[in-house]
């Protein structure tokens, strides 16, 4: 292709080092790294068909079903006592759009990326989702290339830490305190924050009373340490507010 619309970004050759992975079909990654705002812009109207040849989104198909099935059998096989309900929270950690963008991120994947002008000029290379999406990409990109056990070595690389320190304790709070989060900024109220206002008990069994407080609003919880206070805070803030118990166990 000739005169691309758009910044070119660095030789995707650069980044075959950084995954620990040396494609036979280097075509894969560069489409896993192209943005569907640059095939659009370098593709002449009215051939659609040739545009989503160029452009990612169909990779991210792939690599969503991939990560989920290895994230899935590493928890299943490194906690096999906890409930169906705690694998599923910290899958859903794992797999969440915060997770795969901080990845993404220090893997650099911003740089690489083939993104059009509109893109580029509203910090597309920082976007979160759009991160996420080509960790997921670049999943699949592995997976058609080399097989499922190169792309279980991907991710277990990529998501090493996170895999590591993946716990049904870390899963719940981190759910609980996310949902209210995101729940707050939907309804365009502030941030909330975690006030701890009693602390009852001996030092080897403490009791943490907490507030969770958005606005003029004031929720408390308690736990056995300020953590688990402020996931239970949270869990009761949503339910006062009528959010649907997806943290719950199934």
């Amino acid at each position: 292709m000739t005169n691309p619309v758009g910044p070119e970004p660095p030789d995707p050759a650069a980044l075959e080092q950084t995954l620990a992975y040396t494609f036979r079909n280097r075509a894969l990654l560069e489409r896993a790294l192209t943005h569907r705002s640059w095939a659009h812009e370098n593709v002449p109207a009215g051939e659609e068909a040739r545009t989503r040849l160029l452009h990612n989104e169909a990779l991210e198909f792939v690599g969503d079903s991939v990560l989920g099935l290895v994230v899935a059998d590493a928890l299943f096989r490194s906690h096999p006592g906890v409930t169906e309900g705690e694998l599923s929270r910290m899958k859903h950690r794992l797999v969440s759009t915060q997770t795969l963008a901080r990845v993404a991120r220090g893997l650099q994947f911003g740089e690489y990326l083939r993104v059009g002008r509109g893109e580029e000029k509203t910090g597309g290379r920082r976007k979160r989702a759009l991160l996420a999406d080509t960790f997921e990409a670049v999943l699949a990109a592995v997976f058609l290339d080399g097989g499922f056990d190169e792309a279980v070595r991907f991710v277990r690389r990529a998501l090493g830490e996170e895999l590591d320190e993946a716990t049904p304790e870390s899963a719940a709070a981190a759910d609980y305190k996310t949902m209210l989060q995101e729940r707050l900024q939907a309804e365009r109220h502030l941030a909330p924050h975690y006030d701890v206002v009693e602390t009852l008990g001996p030092p080897h069994a403490r009791t943490f009373h907490v507030e969770v407080v958005w606005g003029d609003a004031r929720v408390g919880g308690e736990g056995q340490t300020i953590k688990a206070a402020e996931t239970d805070a949270a869990r009761r803030a949503l339910e006062q507010m009528g959010a649907p118990p997806q943290a719950e166990e199934q």
